[in-house]
């Protein structure tokens, strides 16, 4: 292939990703005037471009209303890739940055067949460091990791969970406000209620199909610099990585 026809291509295979990006900012659809403005191109090209895309399936256009959309094939491309995305590869960056920002030990943990299961940890560089261990199960309604998971569990997951703990009806009235209250606010802390003299903070991590998959979780002594309020540079700076984290696994 030519210089010219080797540039040319690379060239339109940029316009095209770029009109797919615009389209999924825009999803579910969006008119031609508005994707034109949007990406900032003149209408007529991105029409051309349309008509290409259409034609290999990654776009698609409603007869009724003639707005476009992503494609069929757009969406197979979207759920492999999704599908090989490991959560802990994807998150390892974001919990490092966030124990060096806080010098404070951060974990990971993810929903496994016994609770809530620790699988990472990045301790902080203290003089007295707090231990959580890979592999710990913390409880689901005595840790913060572990109400944070119960606040988005299916209705019938966590009904199991409260059978399984044998929770009275009183405690259970009382648990379910408290994780209407996480759902409401993203993110809960405790104080020292696992572990006496260590405070923790967590928050959740999503997929594409806004279930929970992780919960990252920042835990200090009672002694330390923890701030357990919303607007704290903690709590801002957890939300921060979660949500990110969230996003580079395909959650909106």
């Amino acid at each position: 292939m030519a210089e010219n026809d080797r540039r040319q291509s690379v060239g339109s295979a940029e316009v095209a990703a770029h009109i797919l990006k615009a389209l999924a900012d825009l999803a579910p659809a969006t008119s031609l005037t508005h994707l034109a403005e949007y990406a900032g191109m003149p209408a007529s090209k991105v029409h051309r471009y349309l008509q290409a895309l259409i034609a290999t399936g990654f776009a698609e256009q409603d007869s009724a209303s003639n707005h476009y959309a992503l494609g069929h094939e757009a969406l197979r491309v979207g759920l492999v890739a999704l599908g090989k995305m490991d959560v802990l590869k994807v998150a390892t960056p974001y919990l490092l940055n966030l124990r060096d920002q806080l010098n404070e030990t951060v974990f990971f943990a993810v929903w496994g067949n016994k609770g809530a299961t620790v699988v990472q940890v990045e301790q902080a560089l203290r003089s007295i460091s707090l231990i959580t261990q890979v592999g710990s199960v913390l409880p689901p309604f005595k840790s913060a990791t572990g109400l944070v998971f119960s606040a988005y569990l299916s209705e019938q997951e966590l009904k199991l969970l409260l059978q399984e703990a044998a929770i009275s009806e009183a405690e259970a009235q009382q648990i379910n406000s408290l994780l209407a209250k996480i759902r409401s606010q993203g993110w809960h802390s405790i104080q020292g209620l696992l572990i006496s003299g260590v405070d923790a903070i967590s928050a959740p991590v999503f997929n594409a199909r806004k279930q929970i998959i992780g919960v990252a979780t920042v835990v200090g002594s009672a002694s330390s610099a923890m701030q357990p309020e919303a607007e704290s540079e903690l709590v801002q700076k957890l939300l921060e990585a979660t949500q990110t984290i969230s996003r580079r696994m395909g959650a909106v």
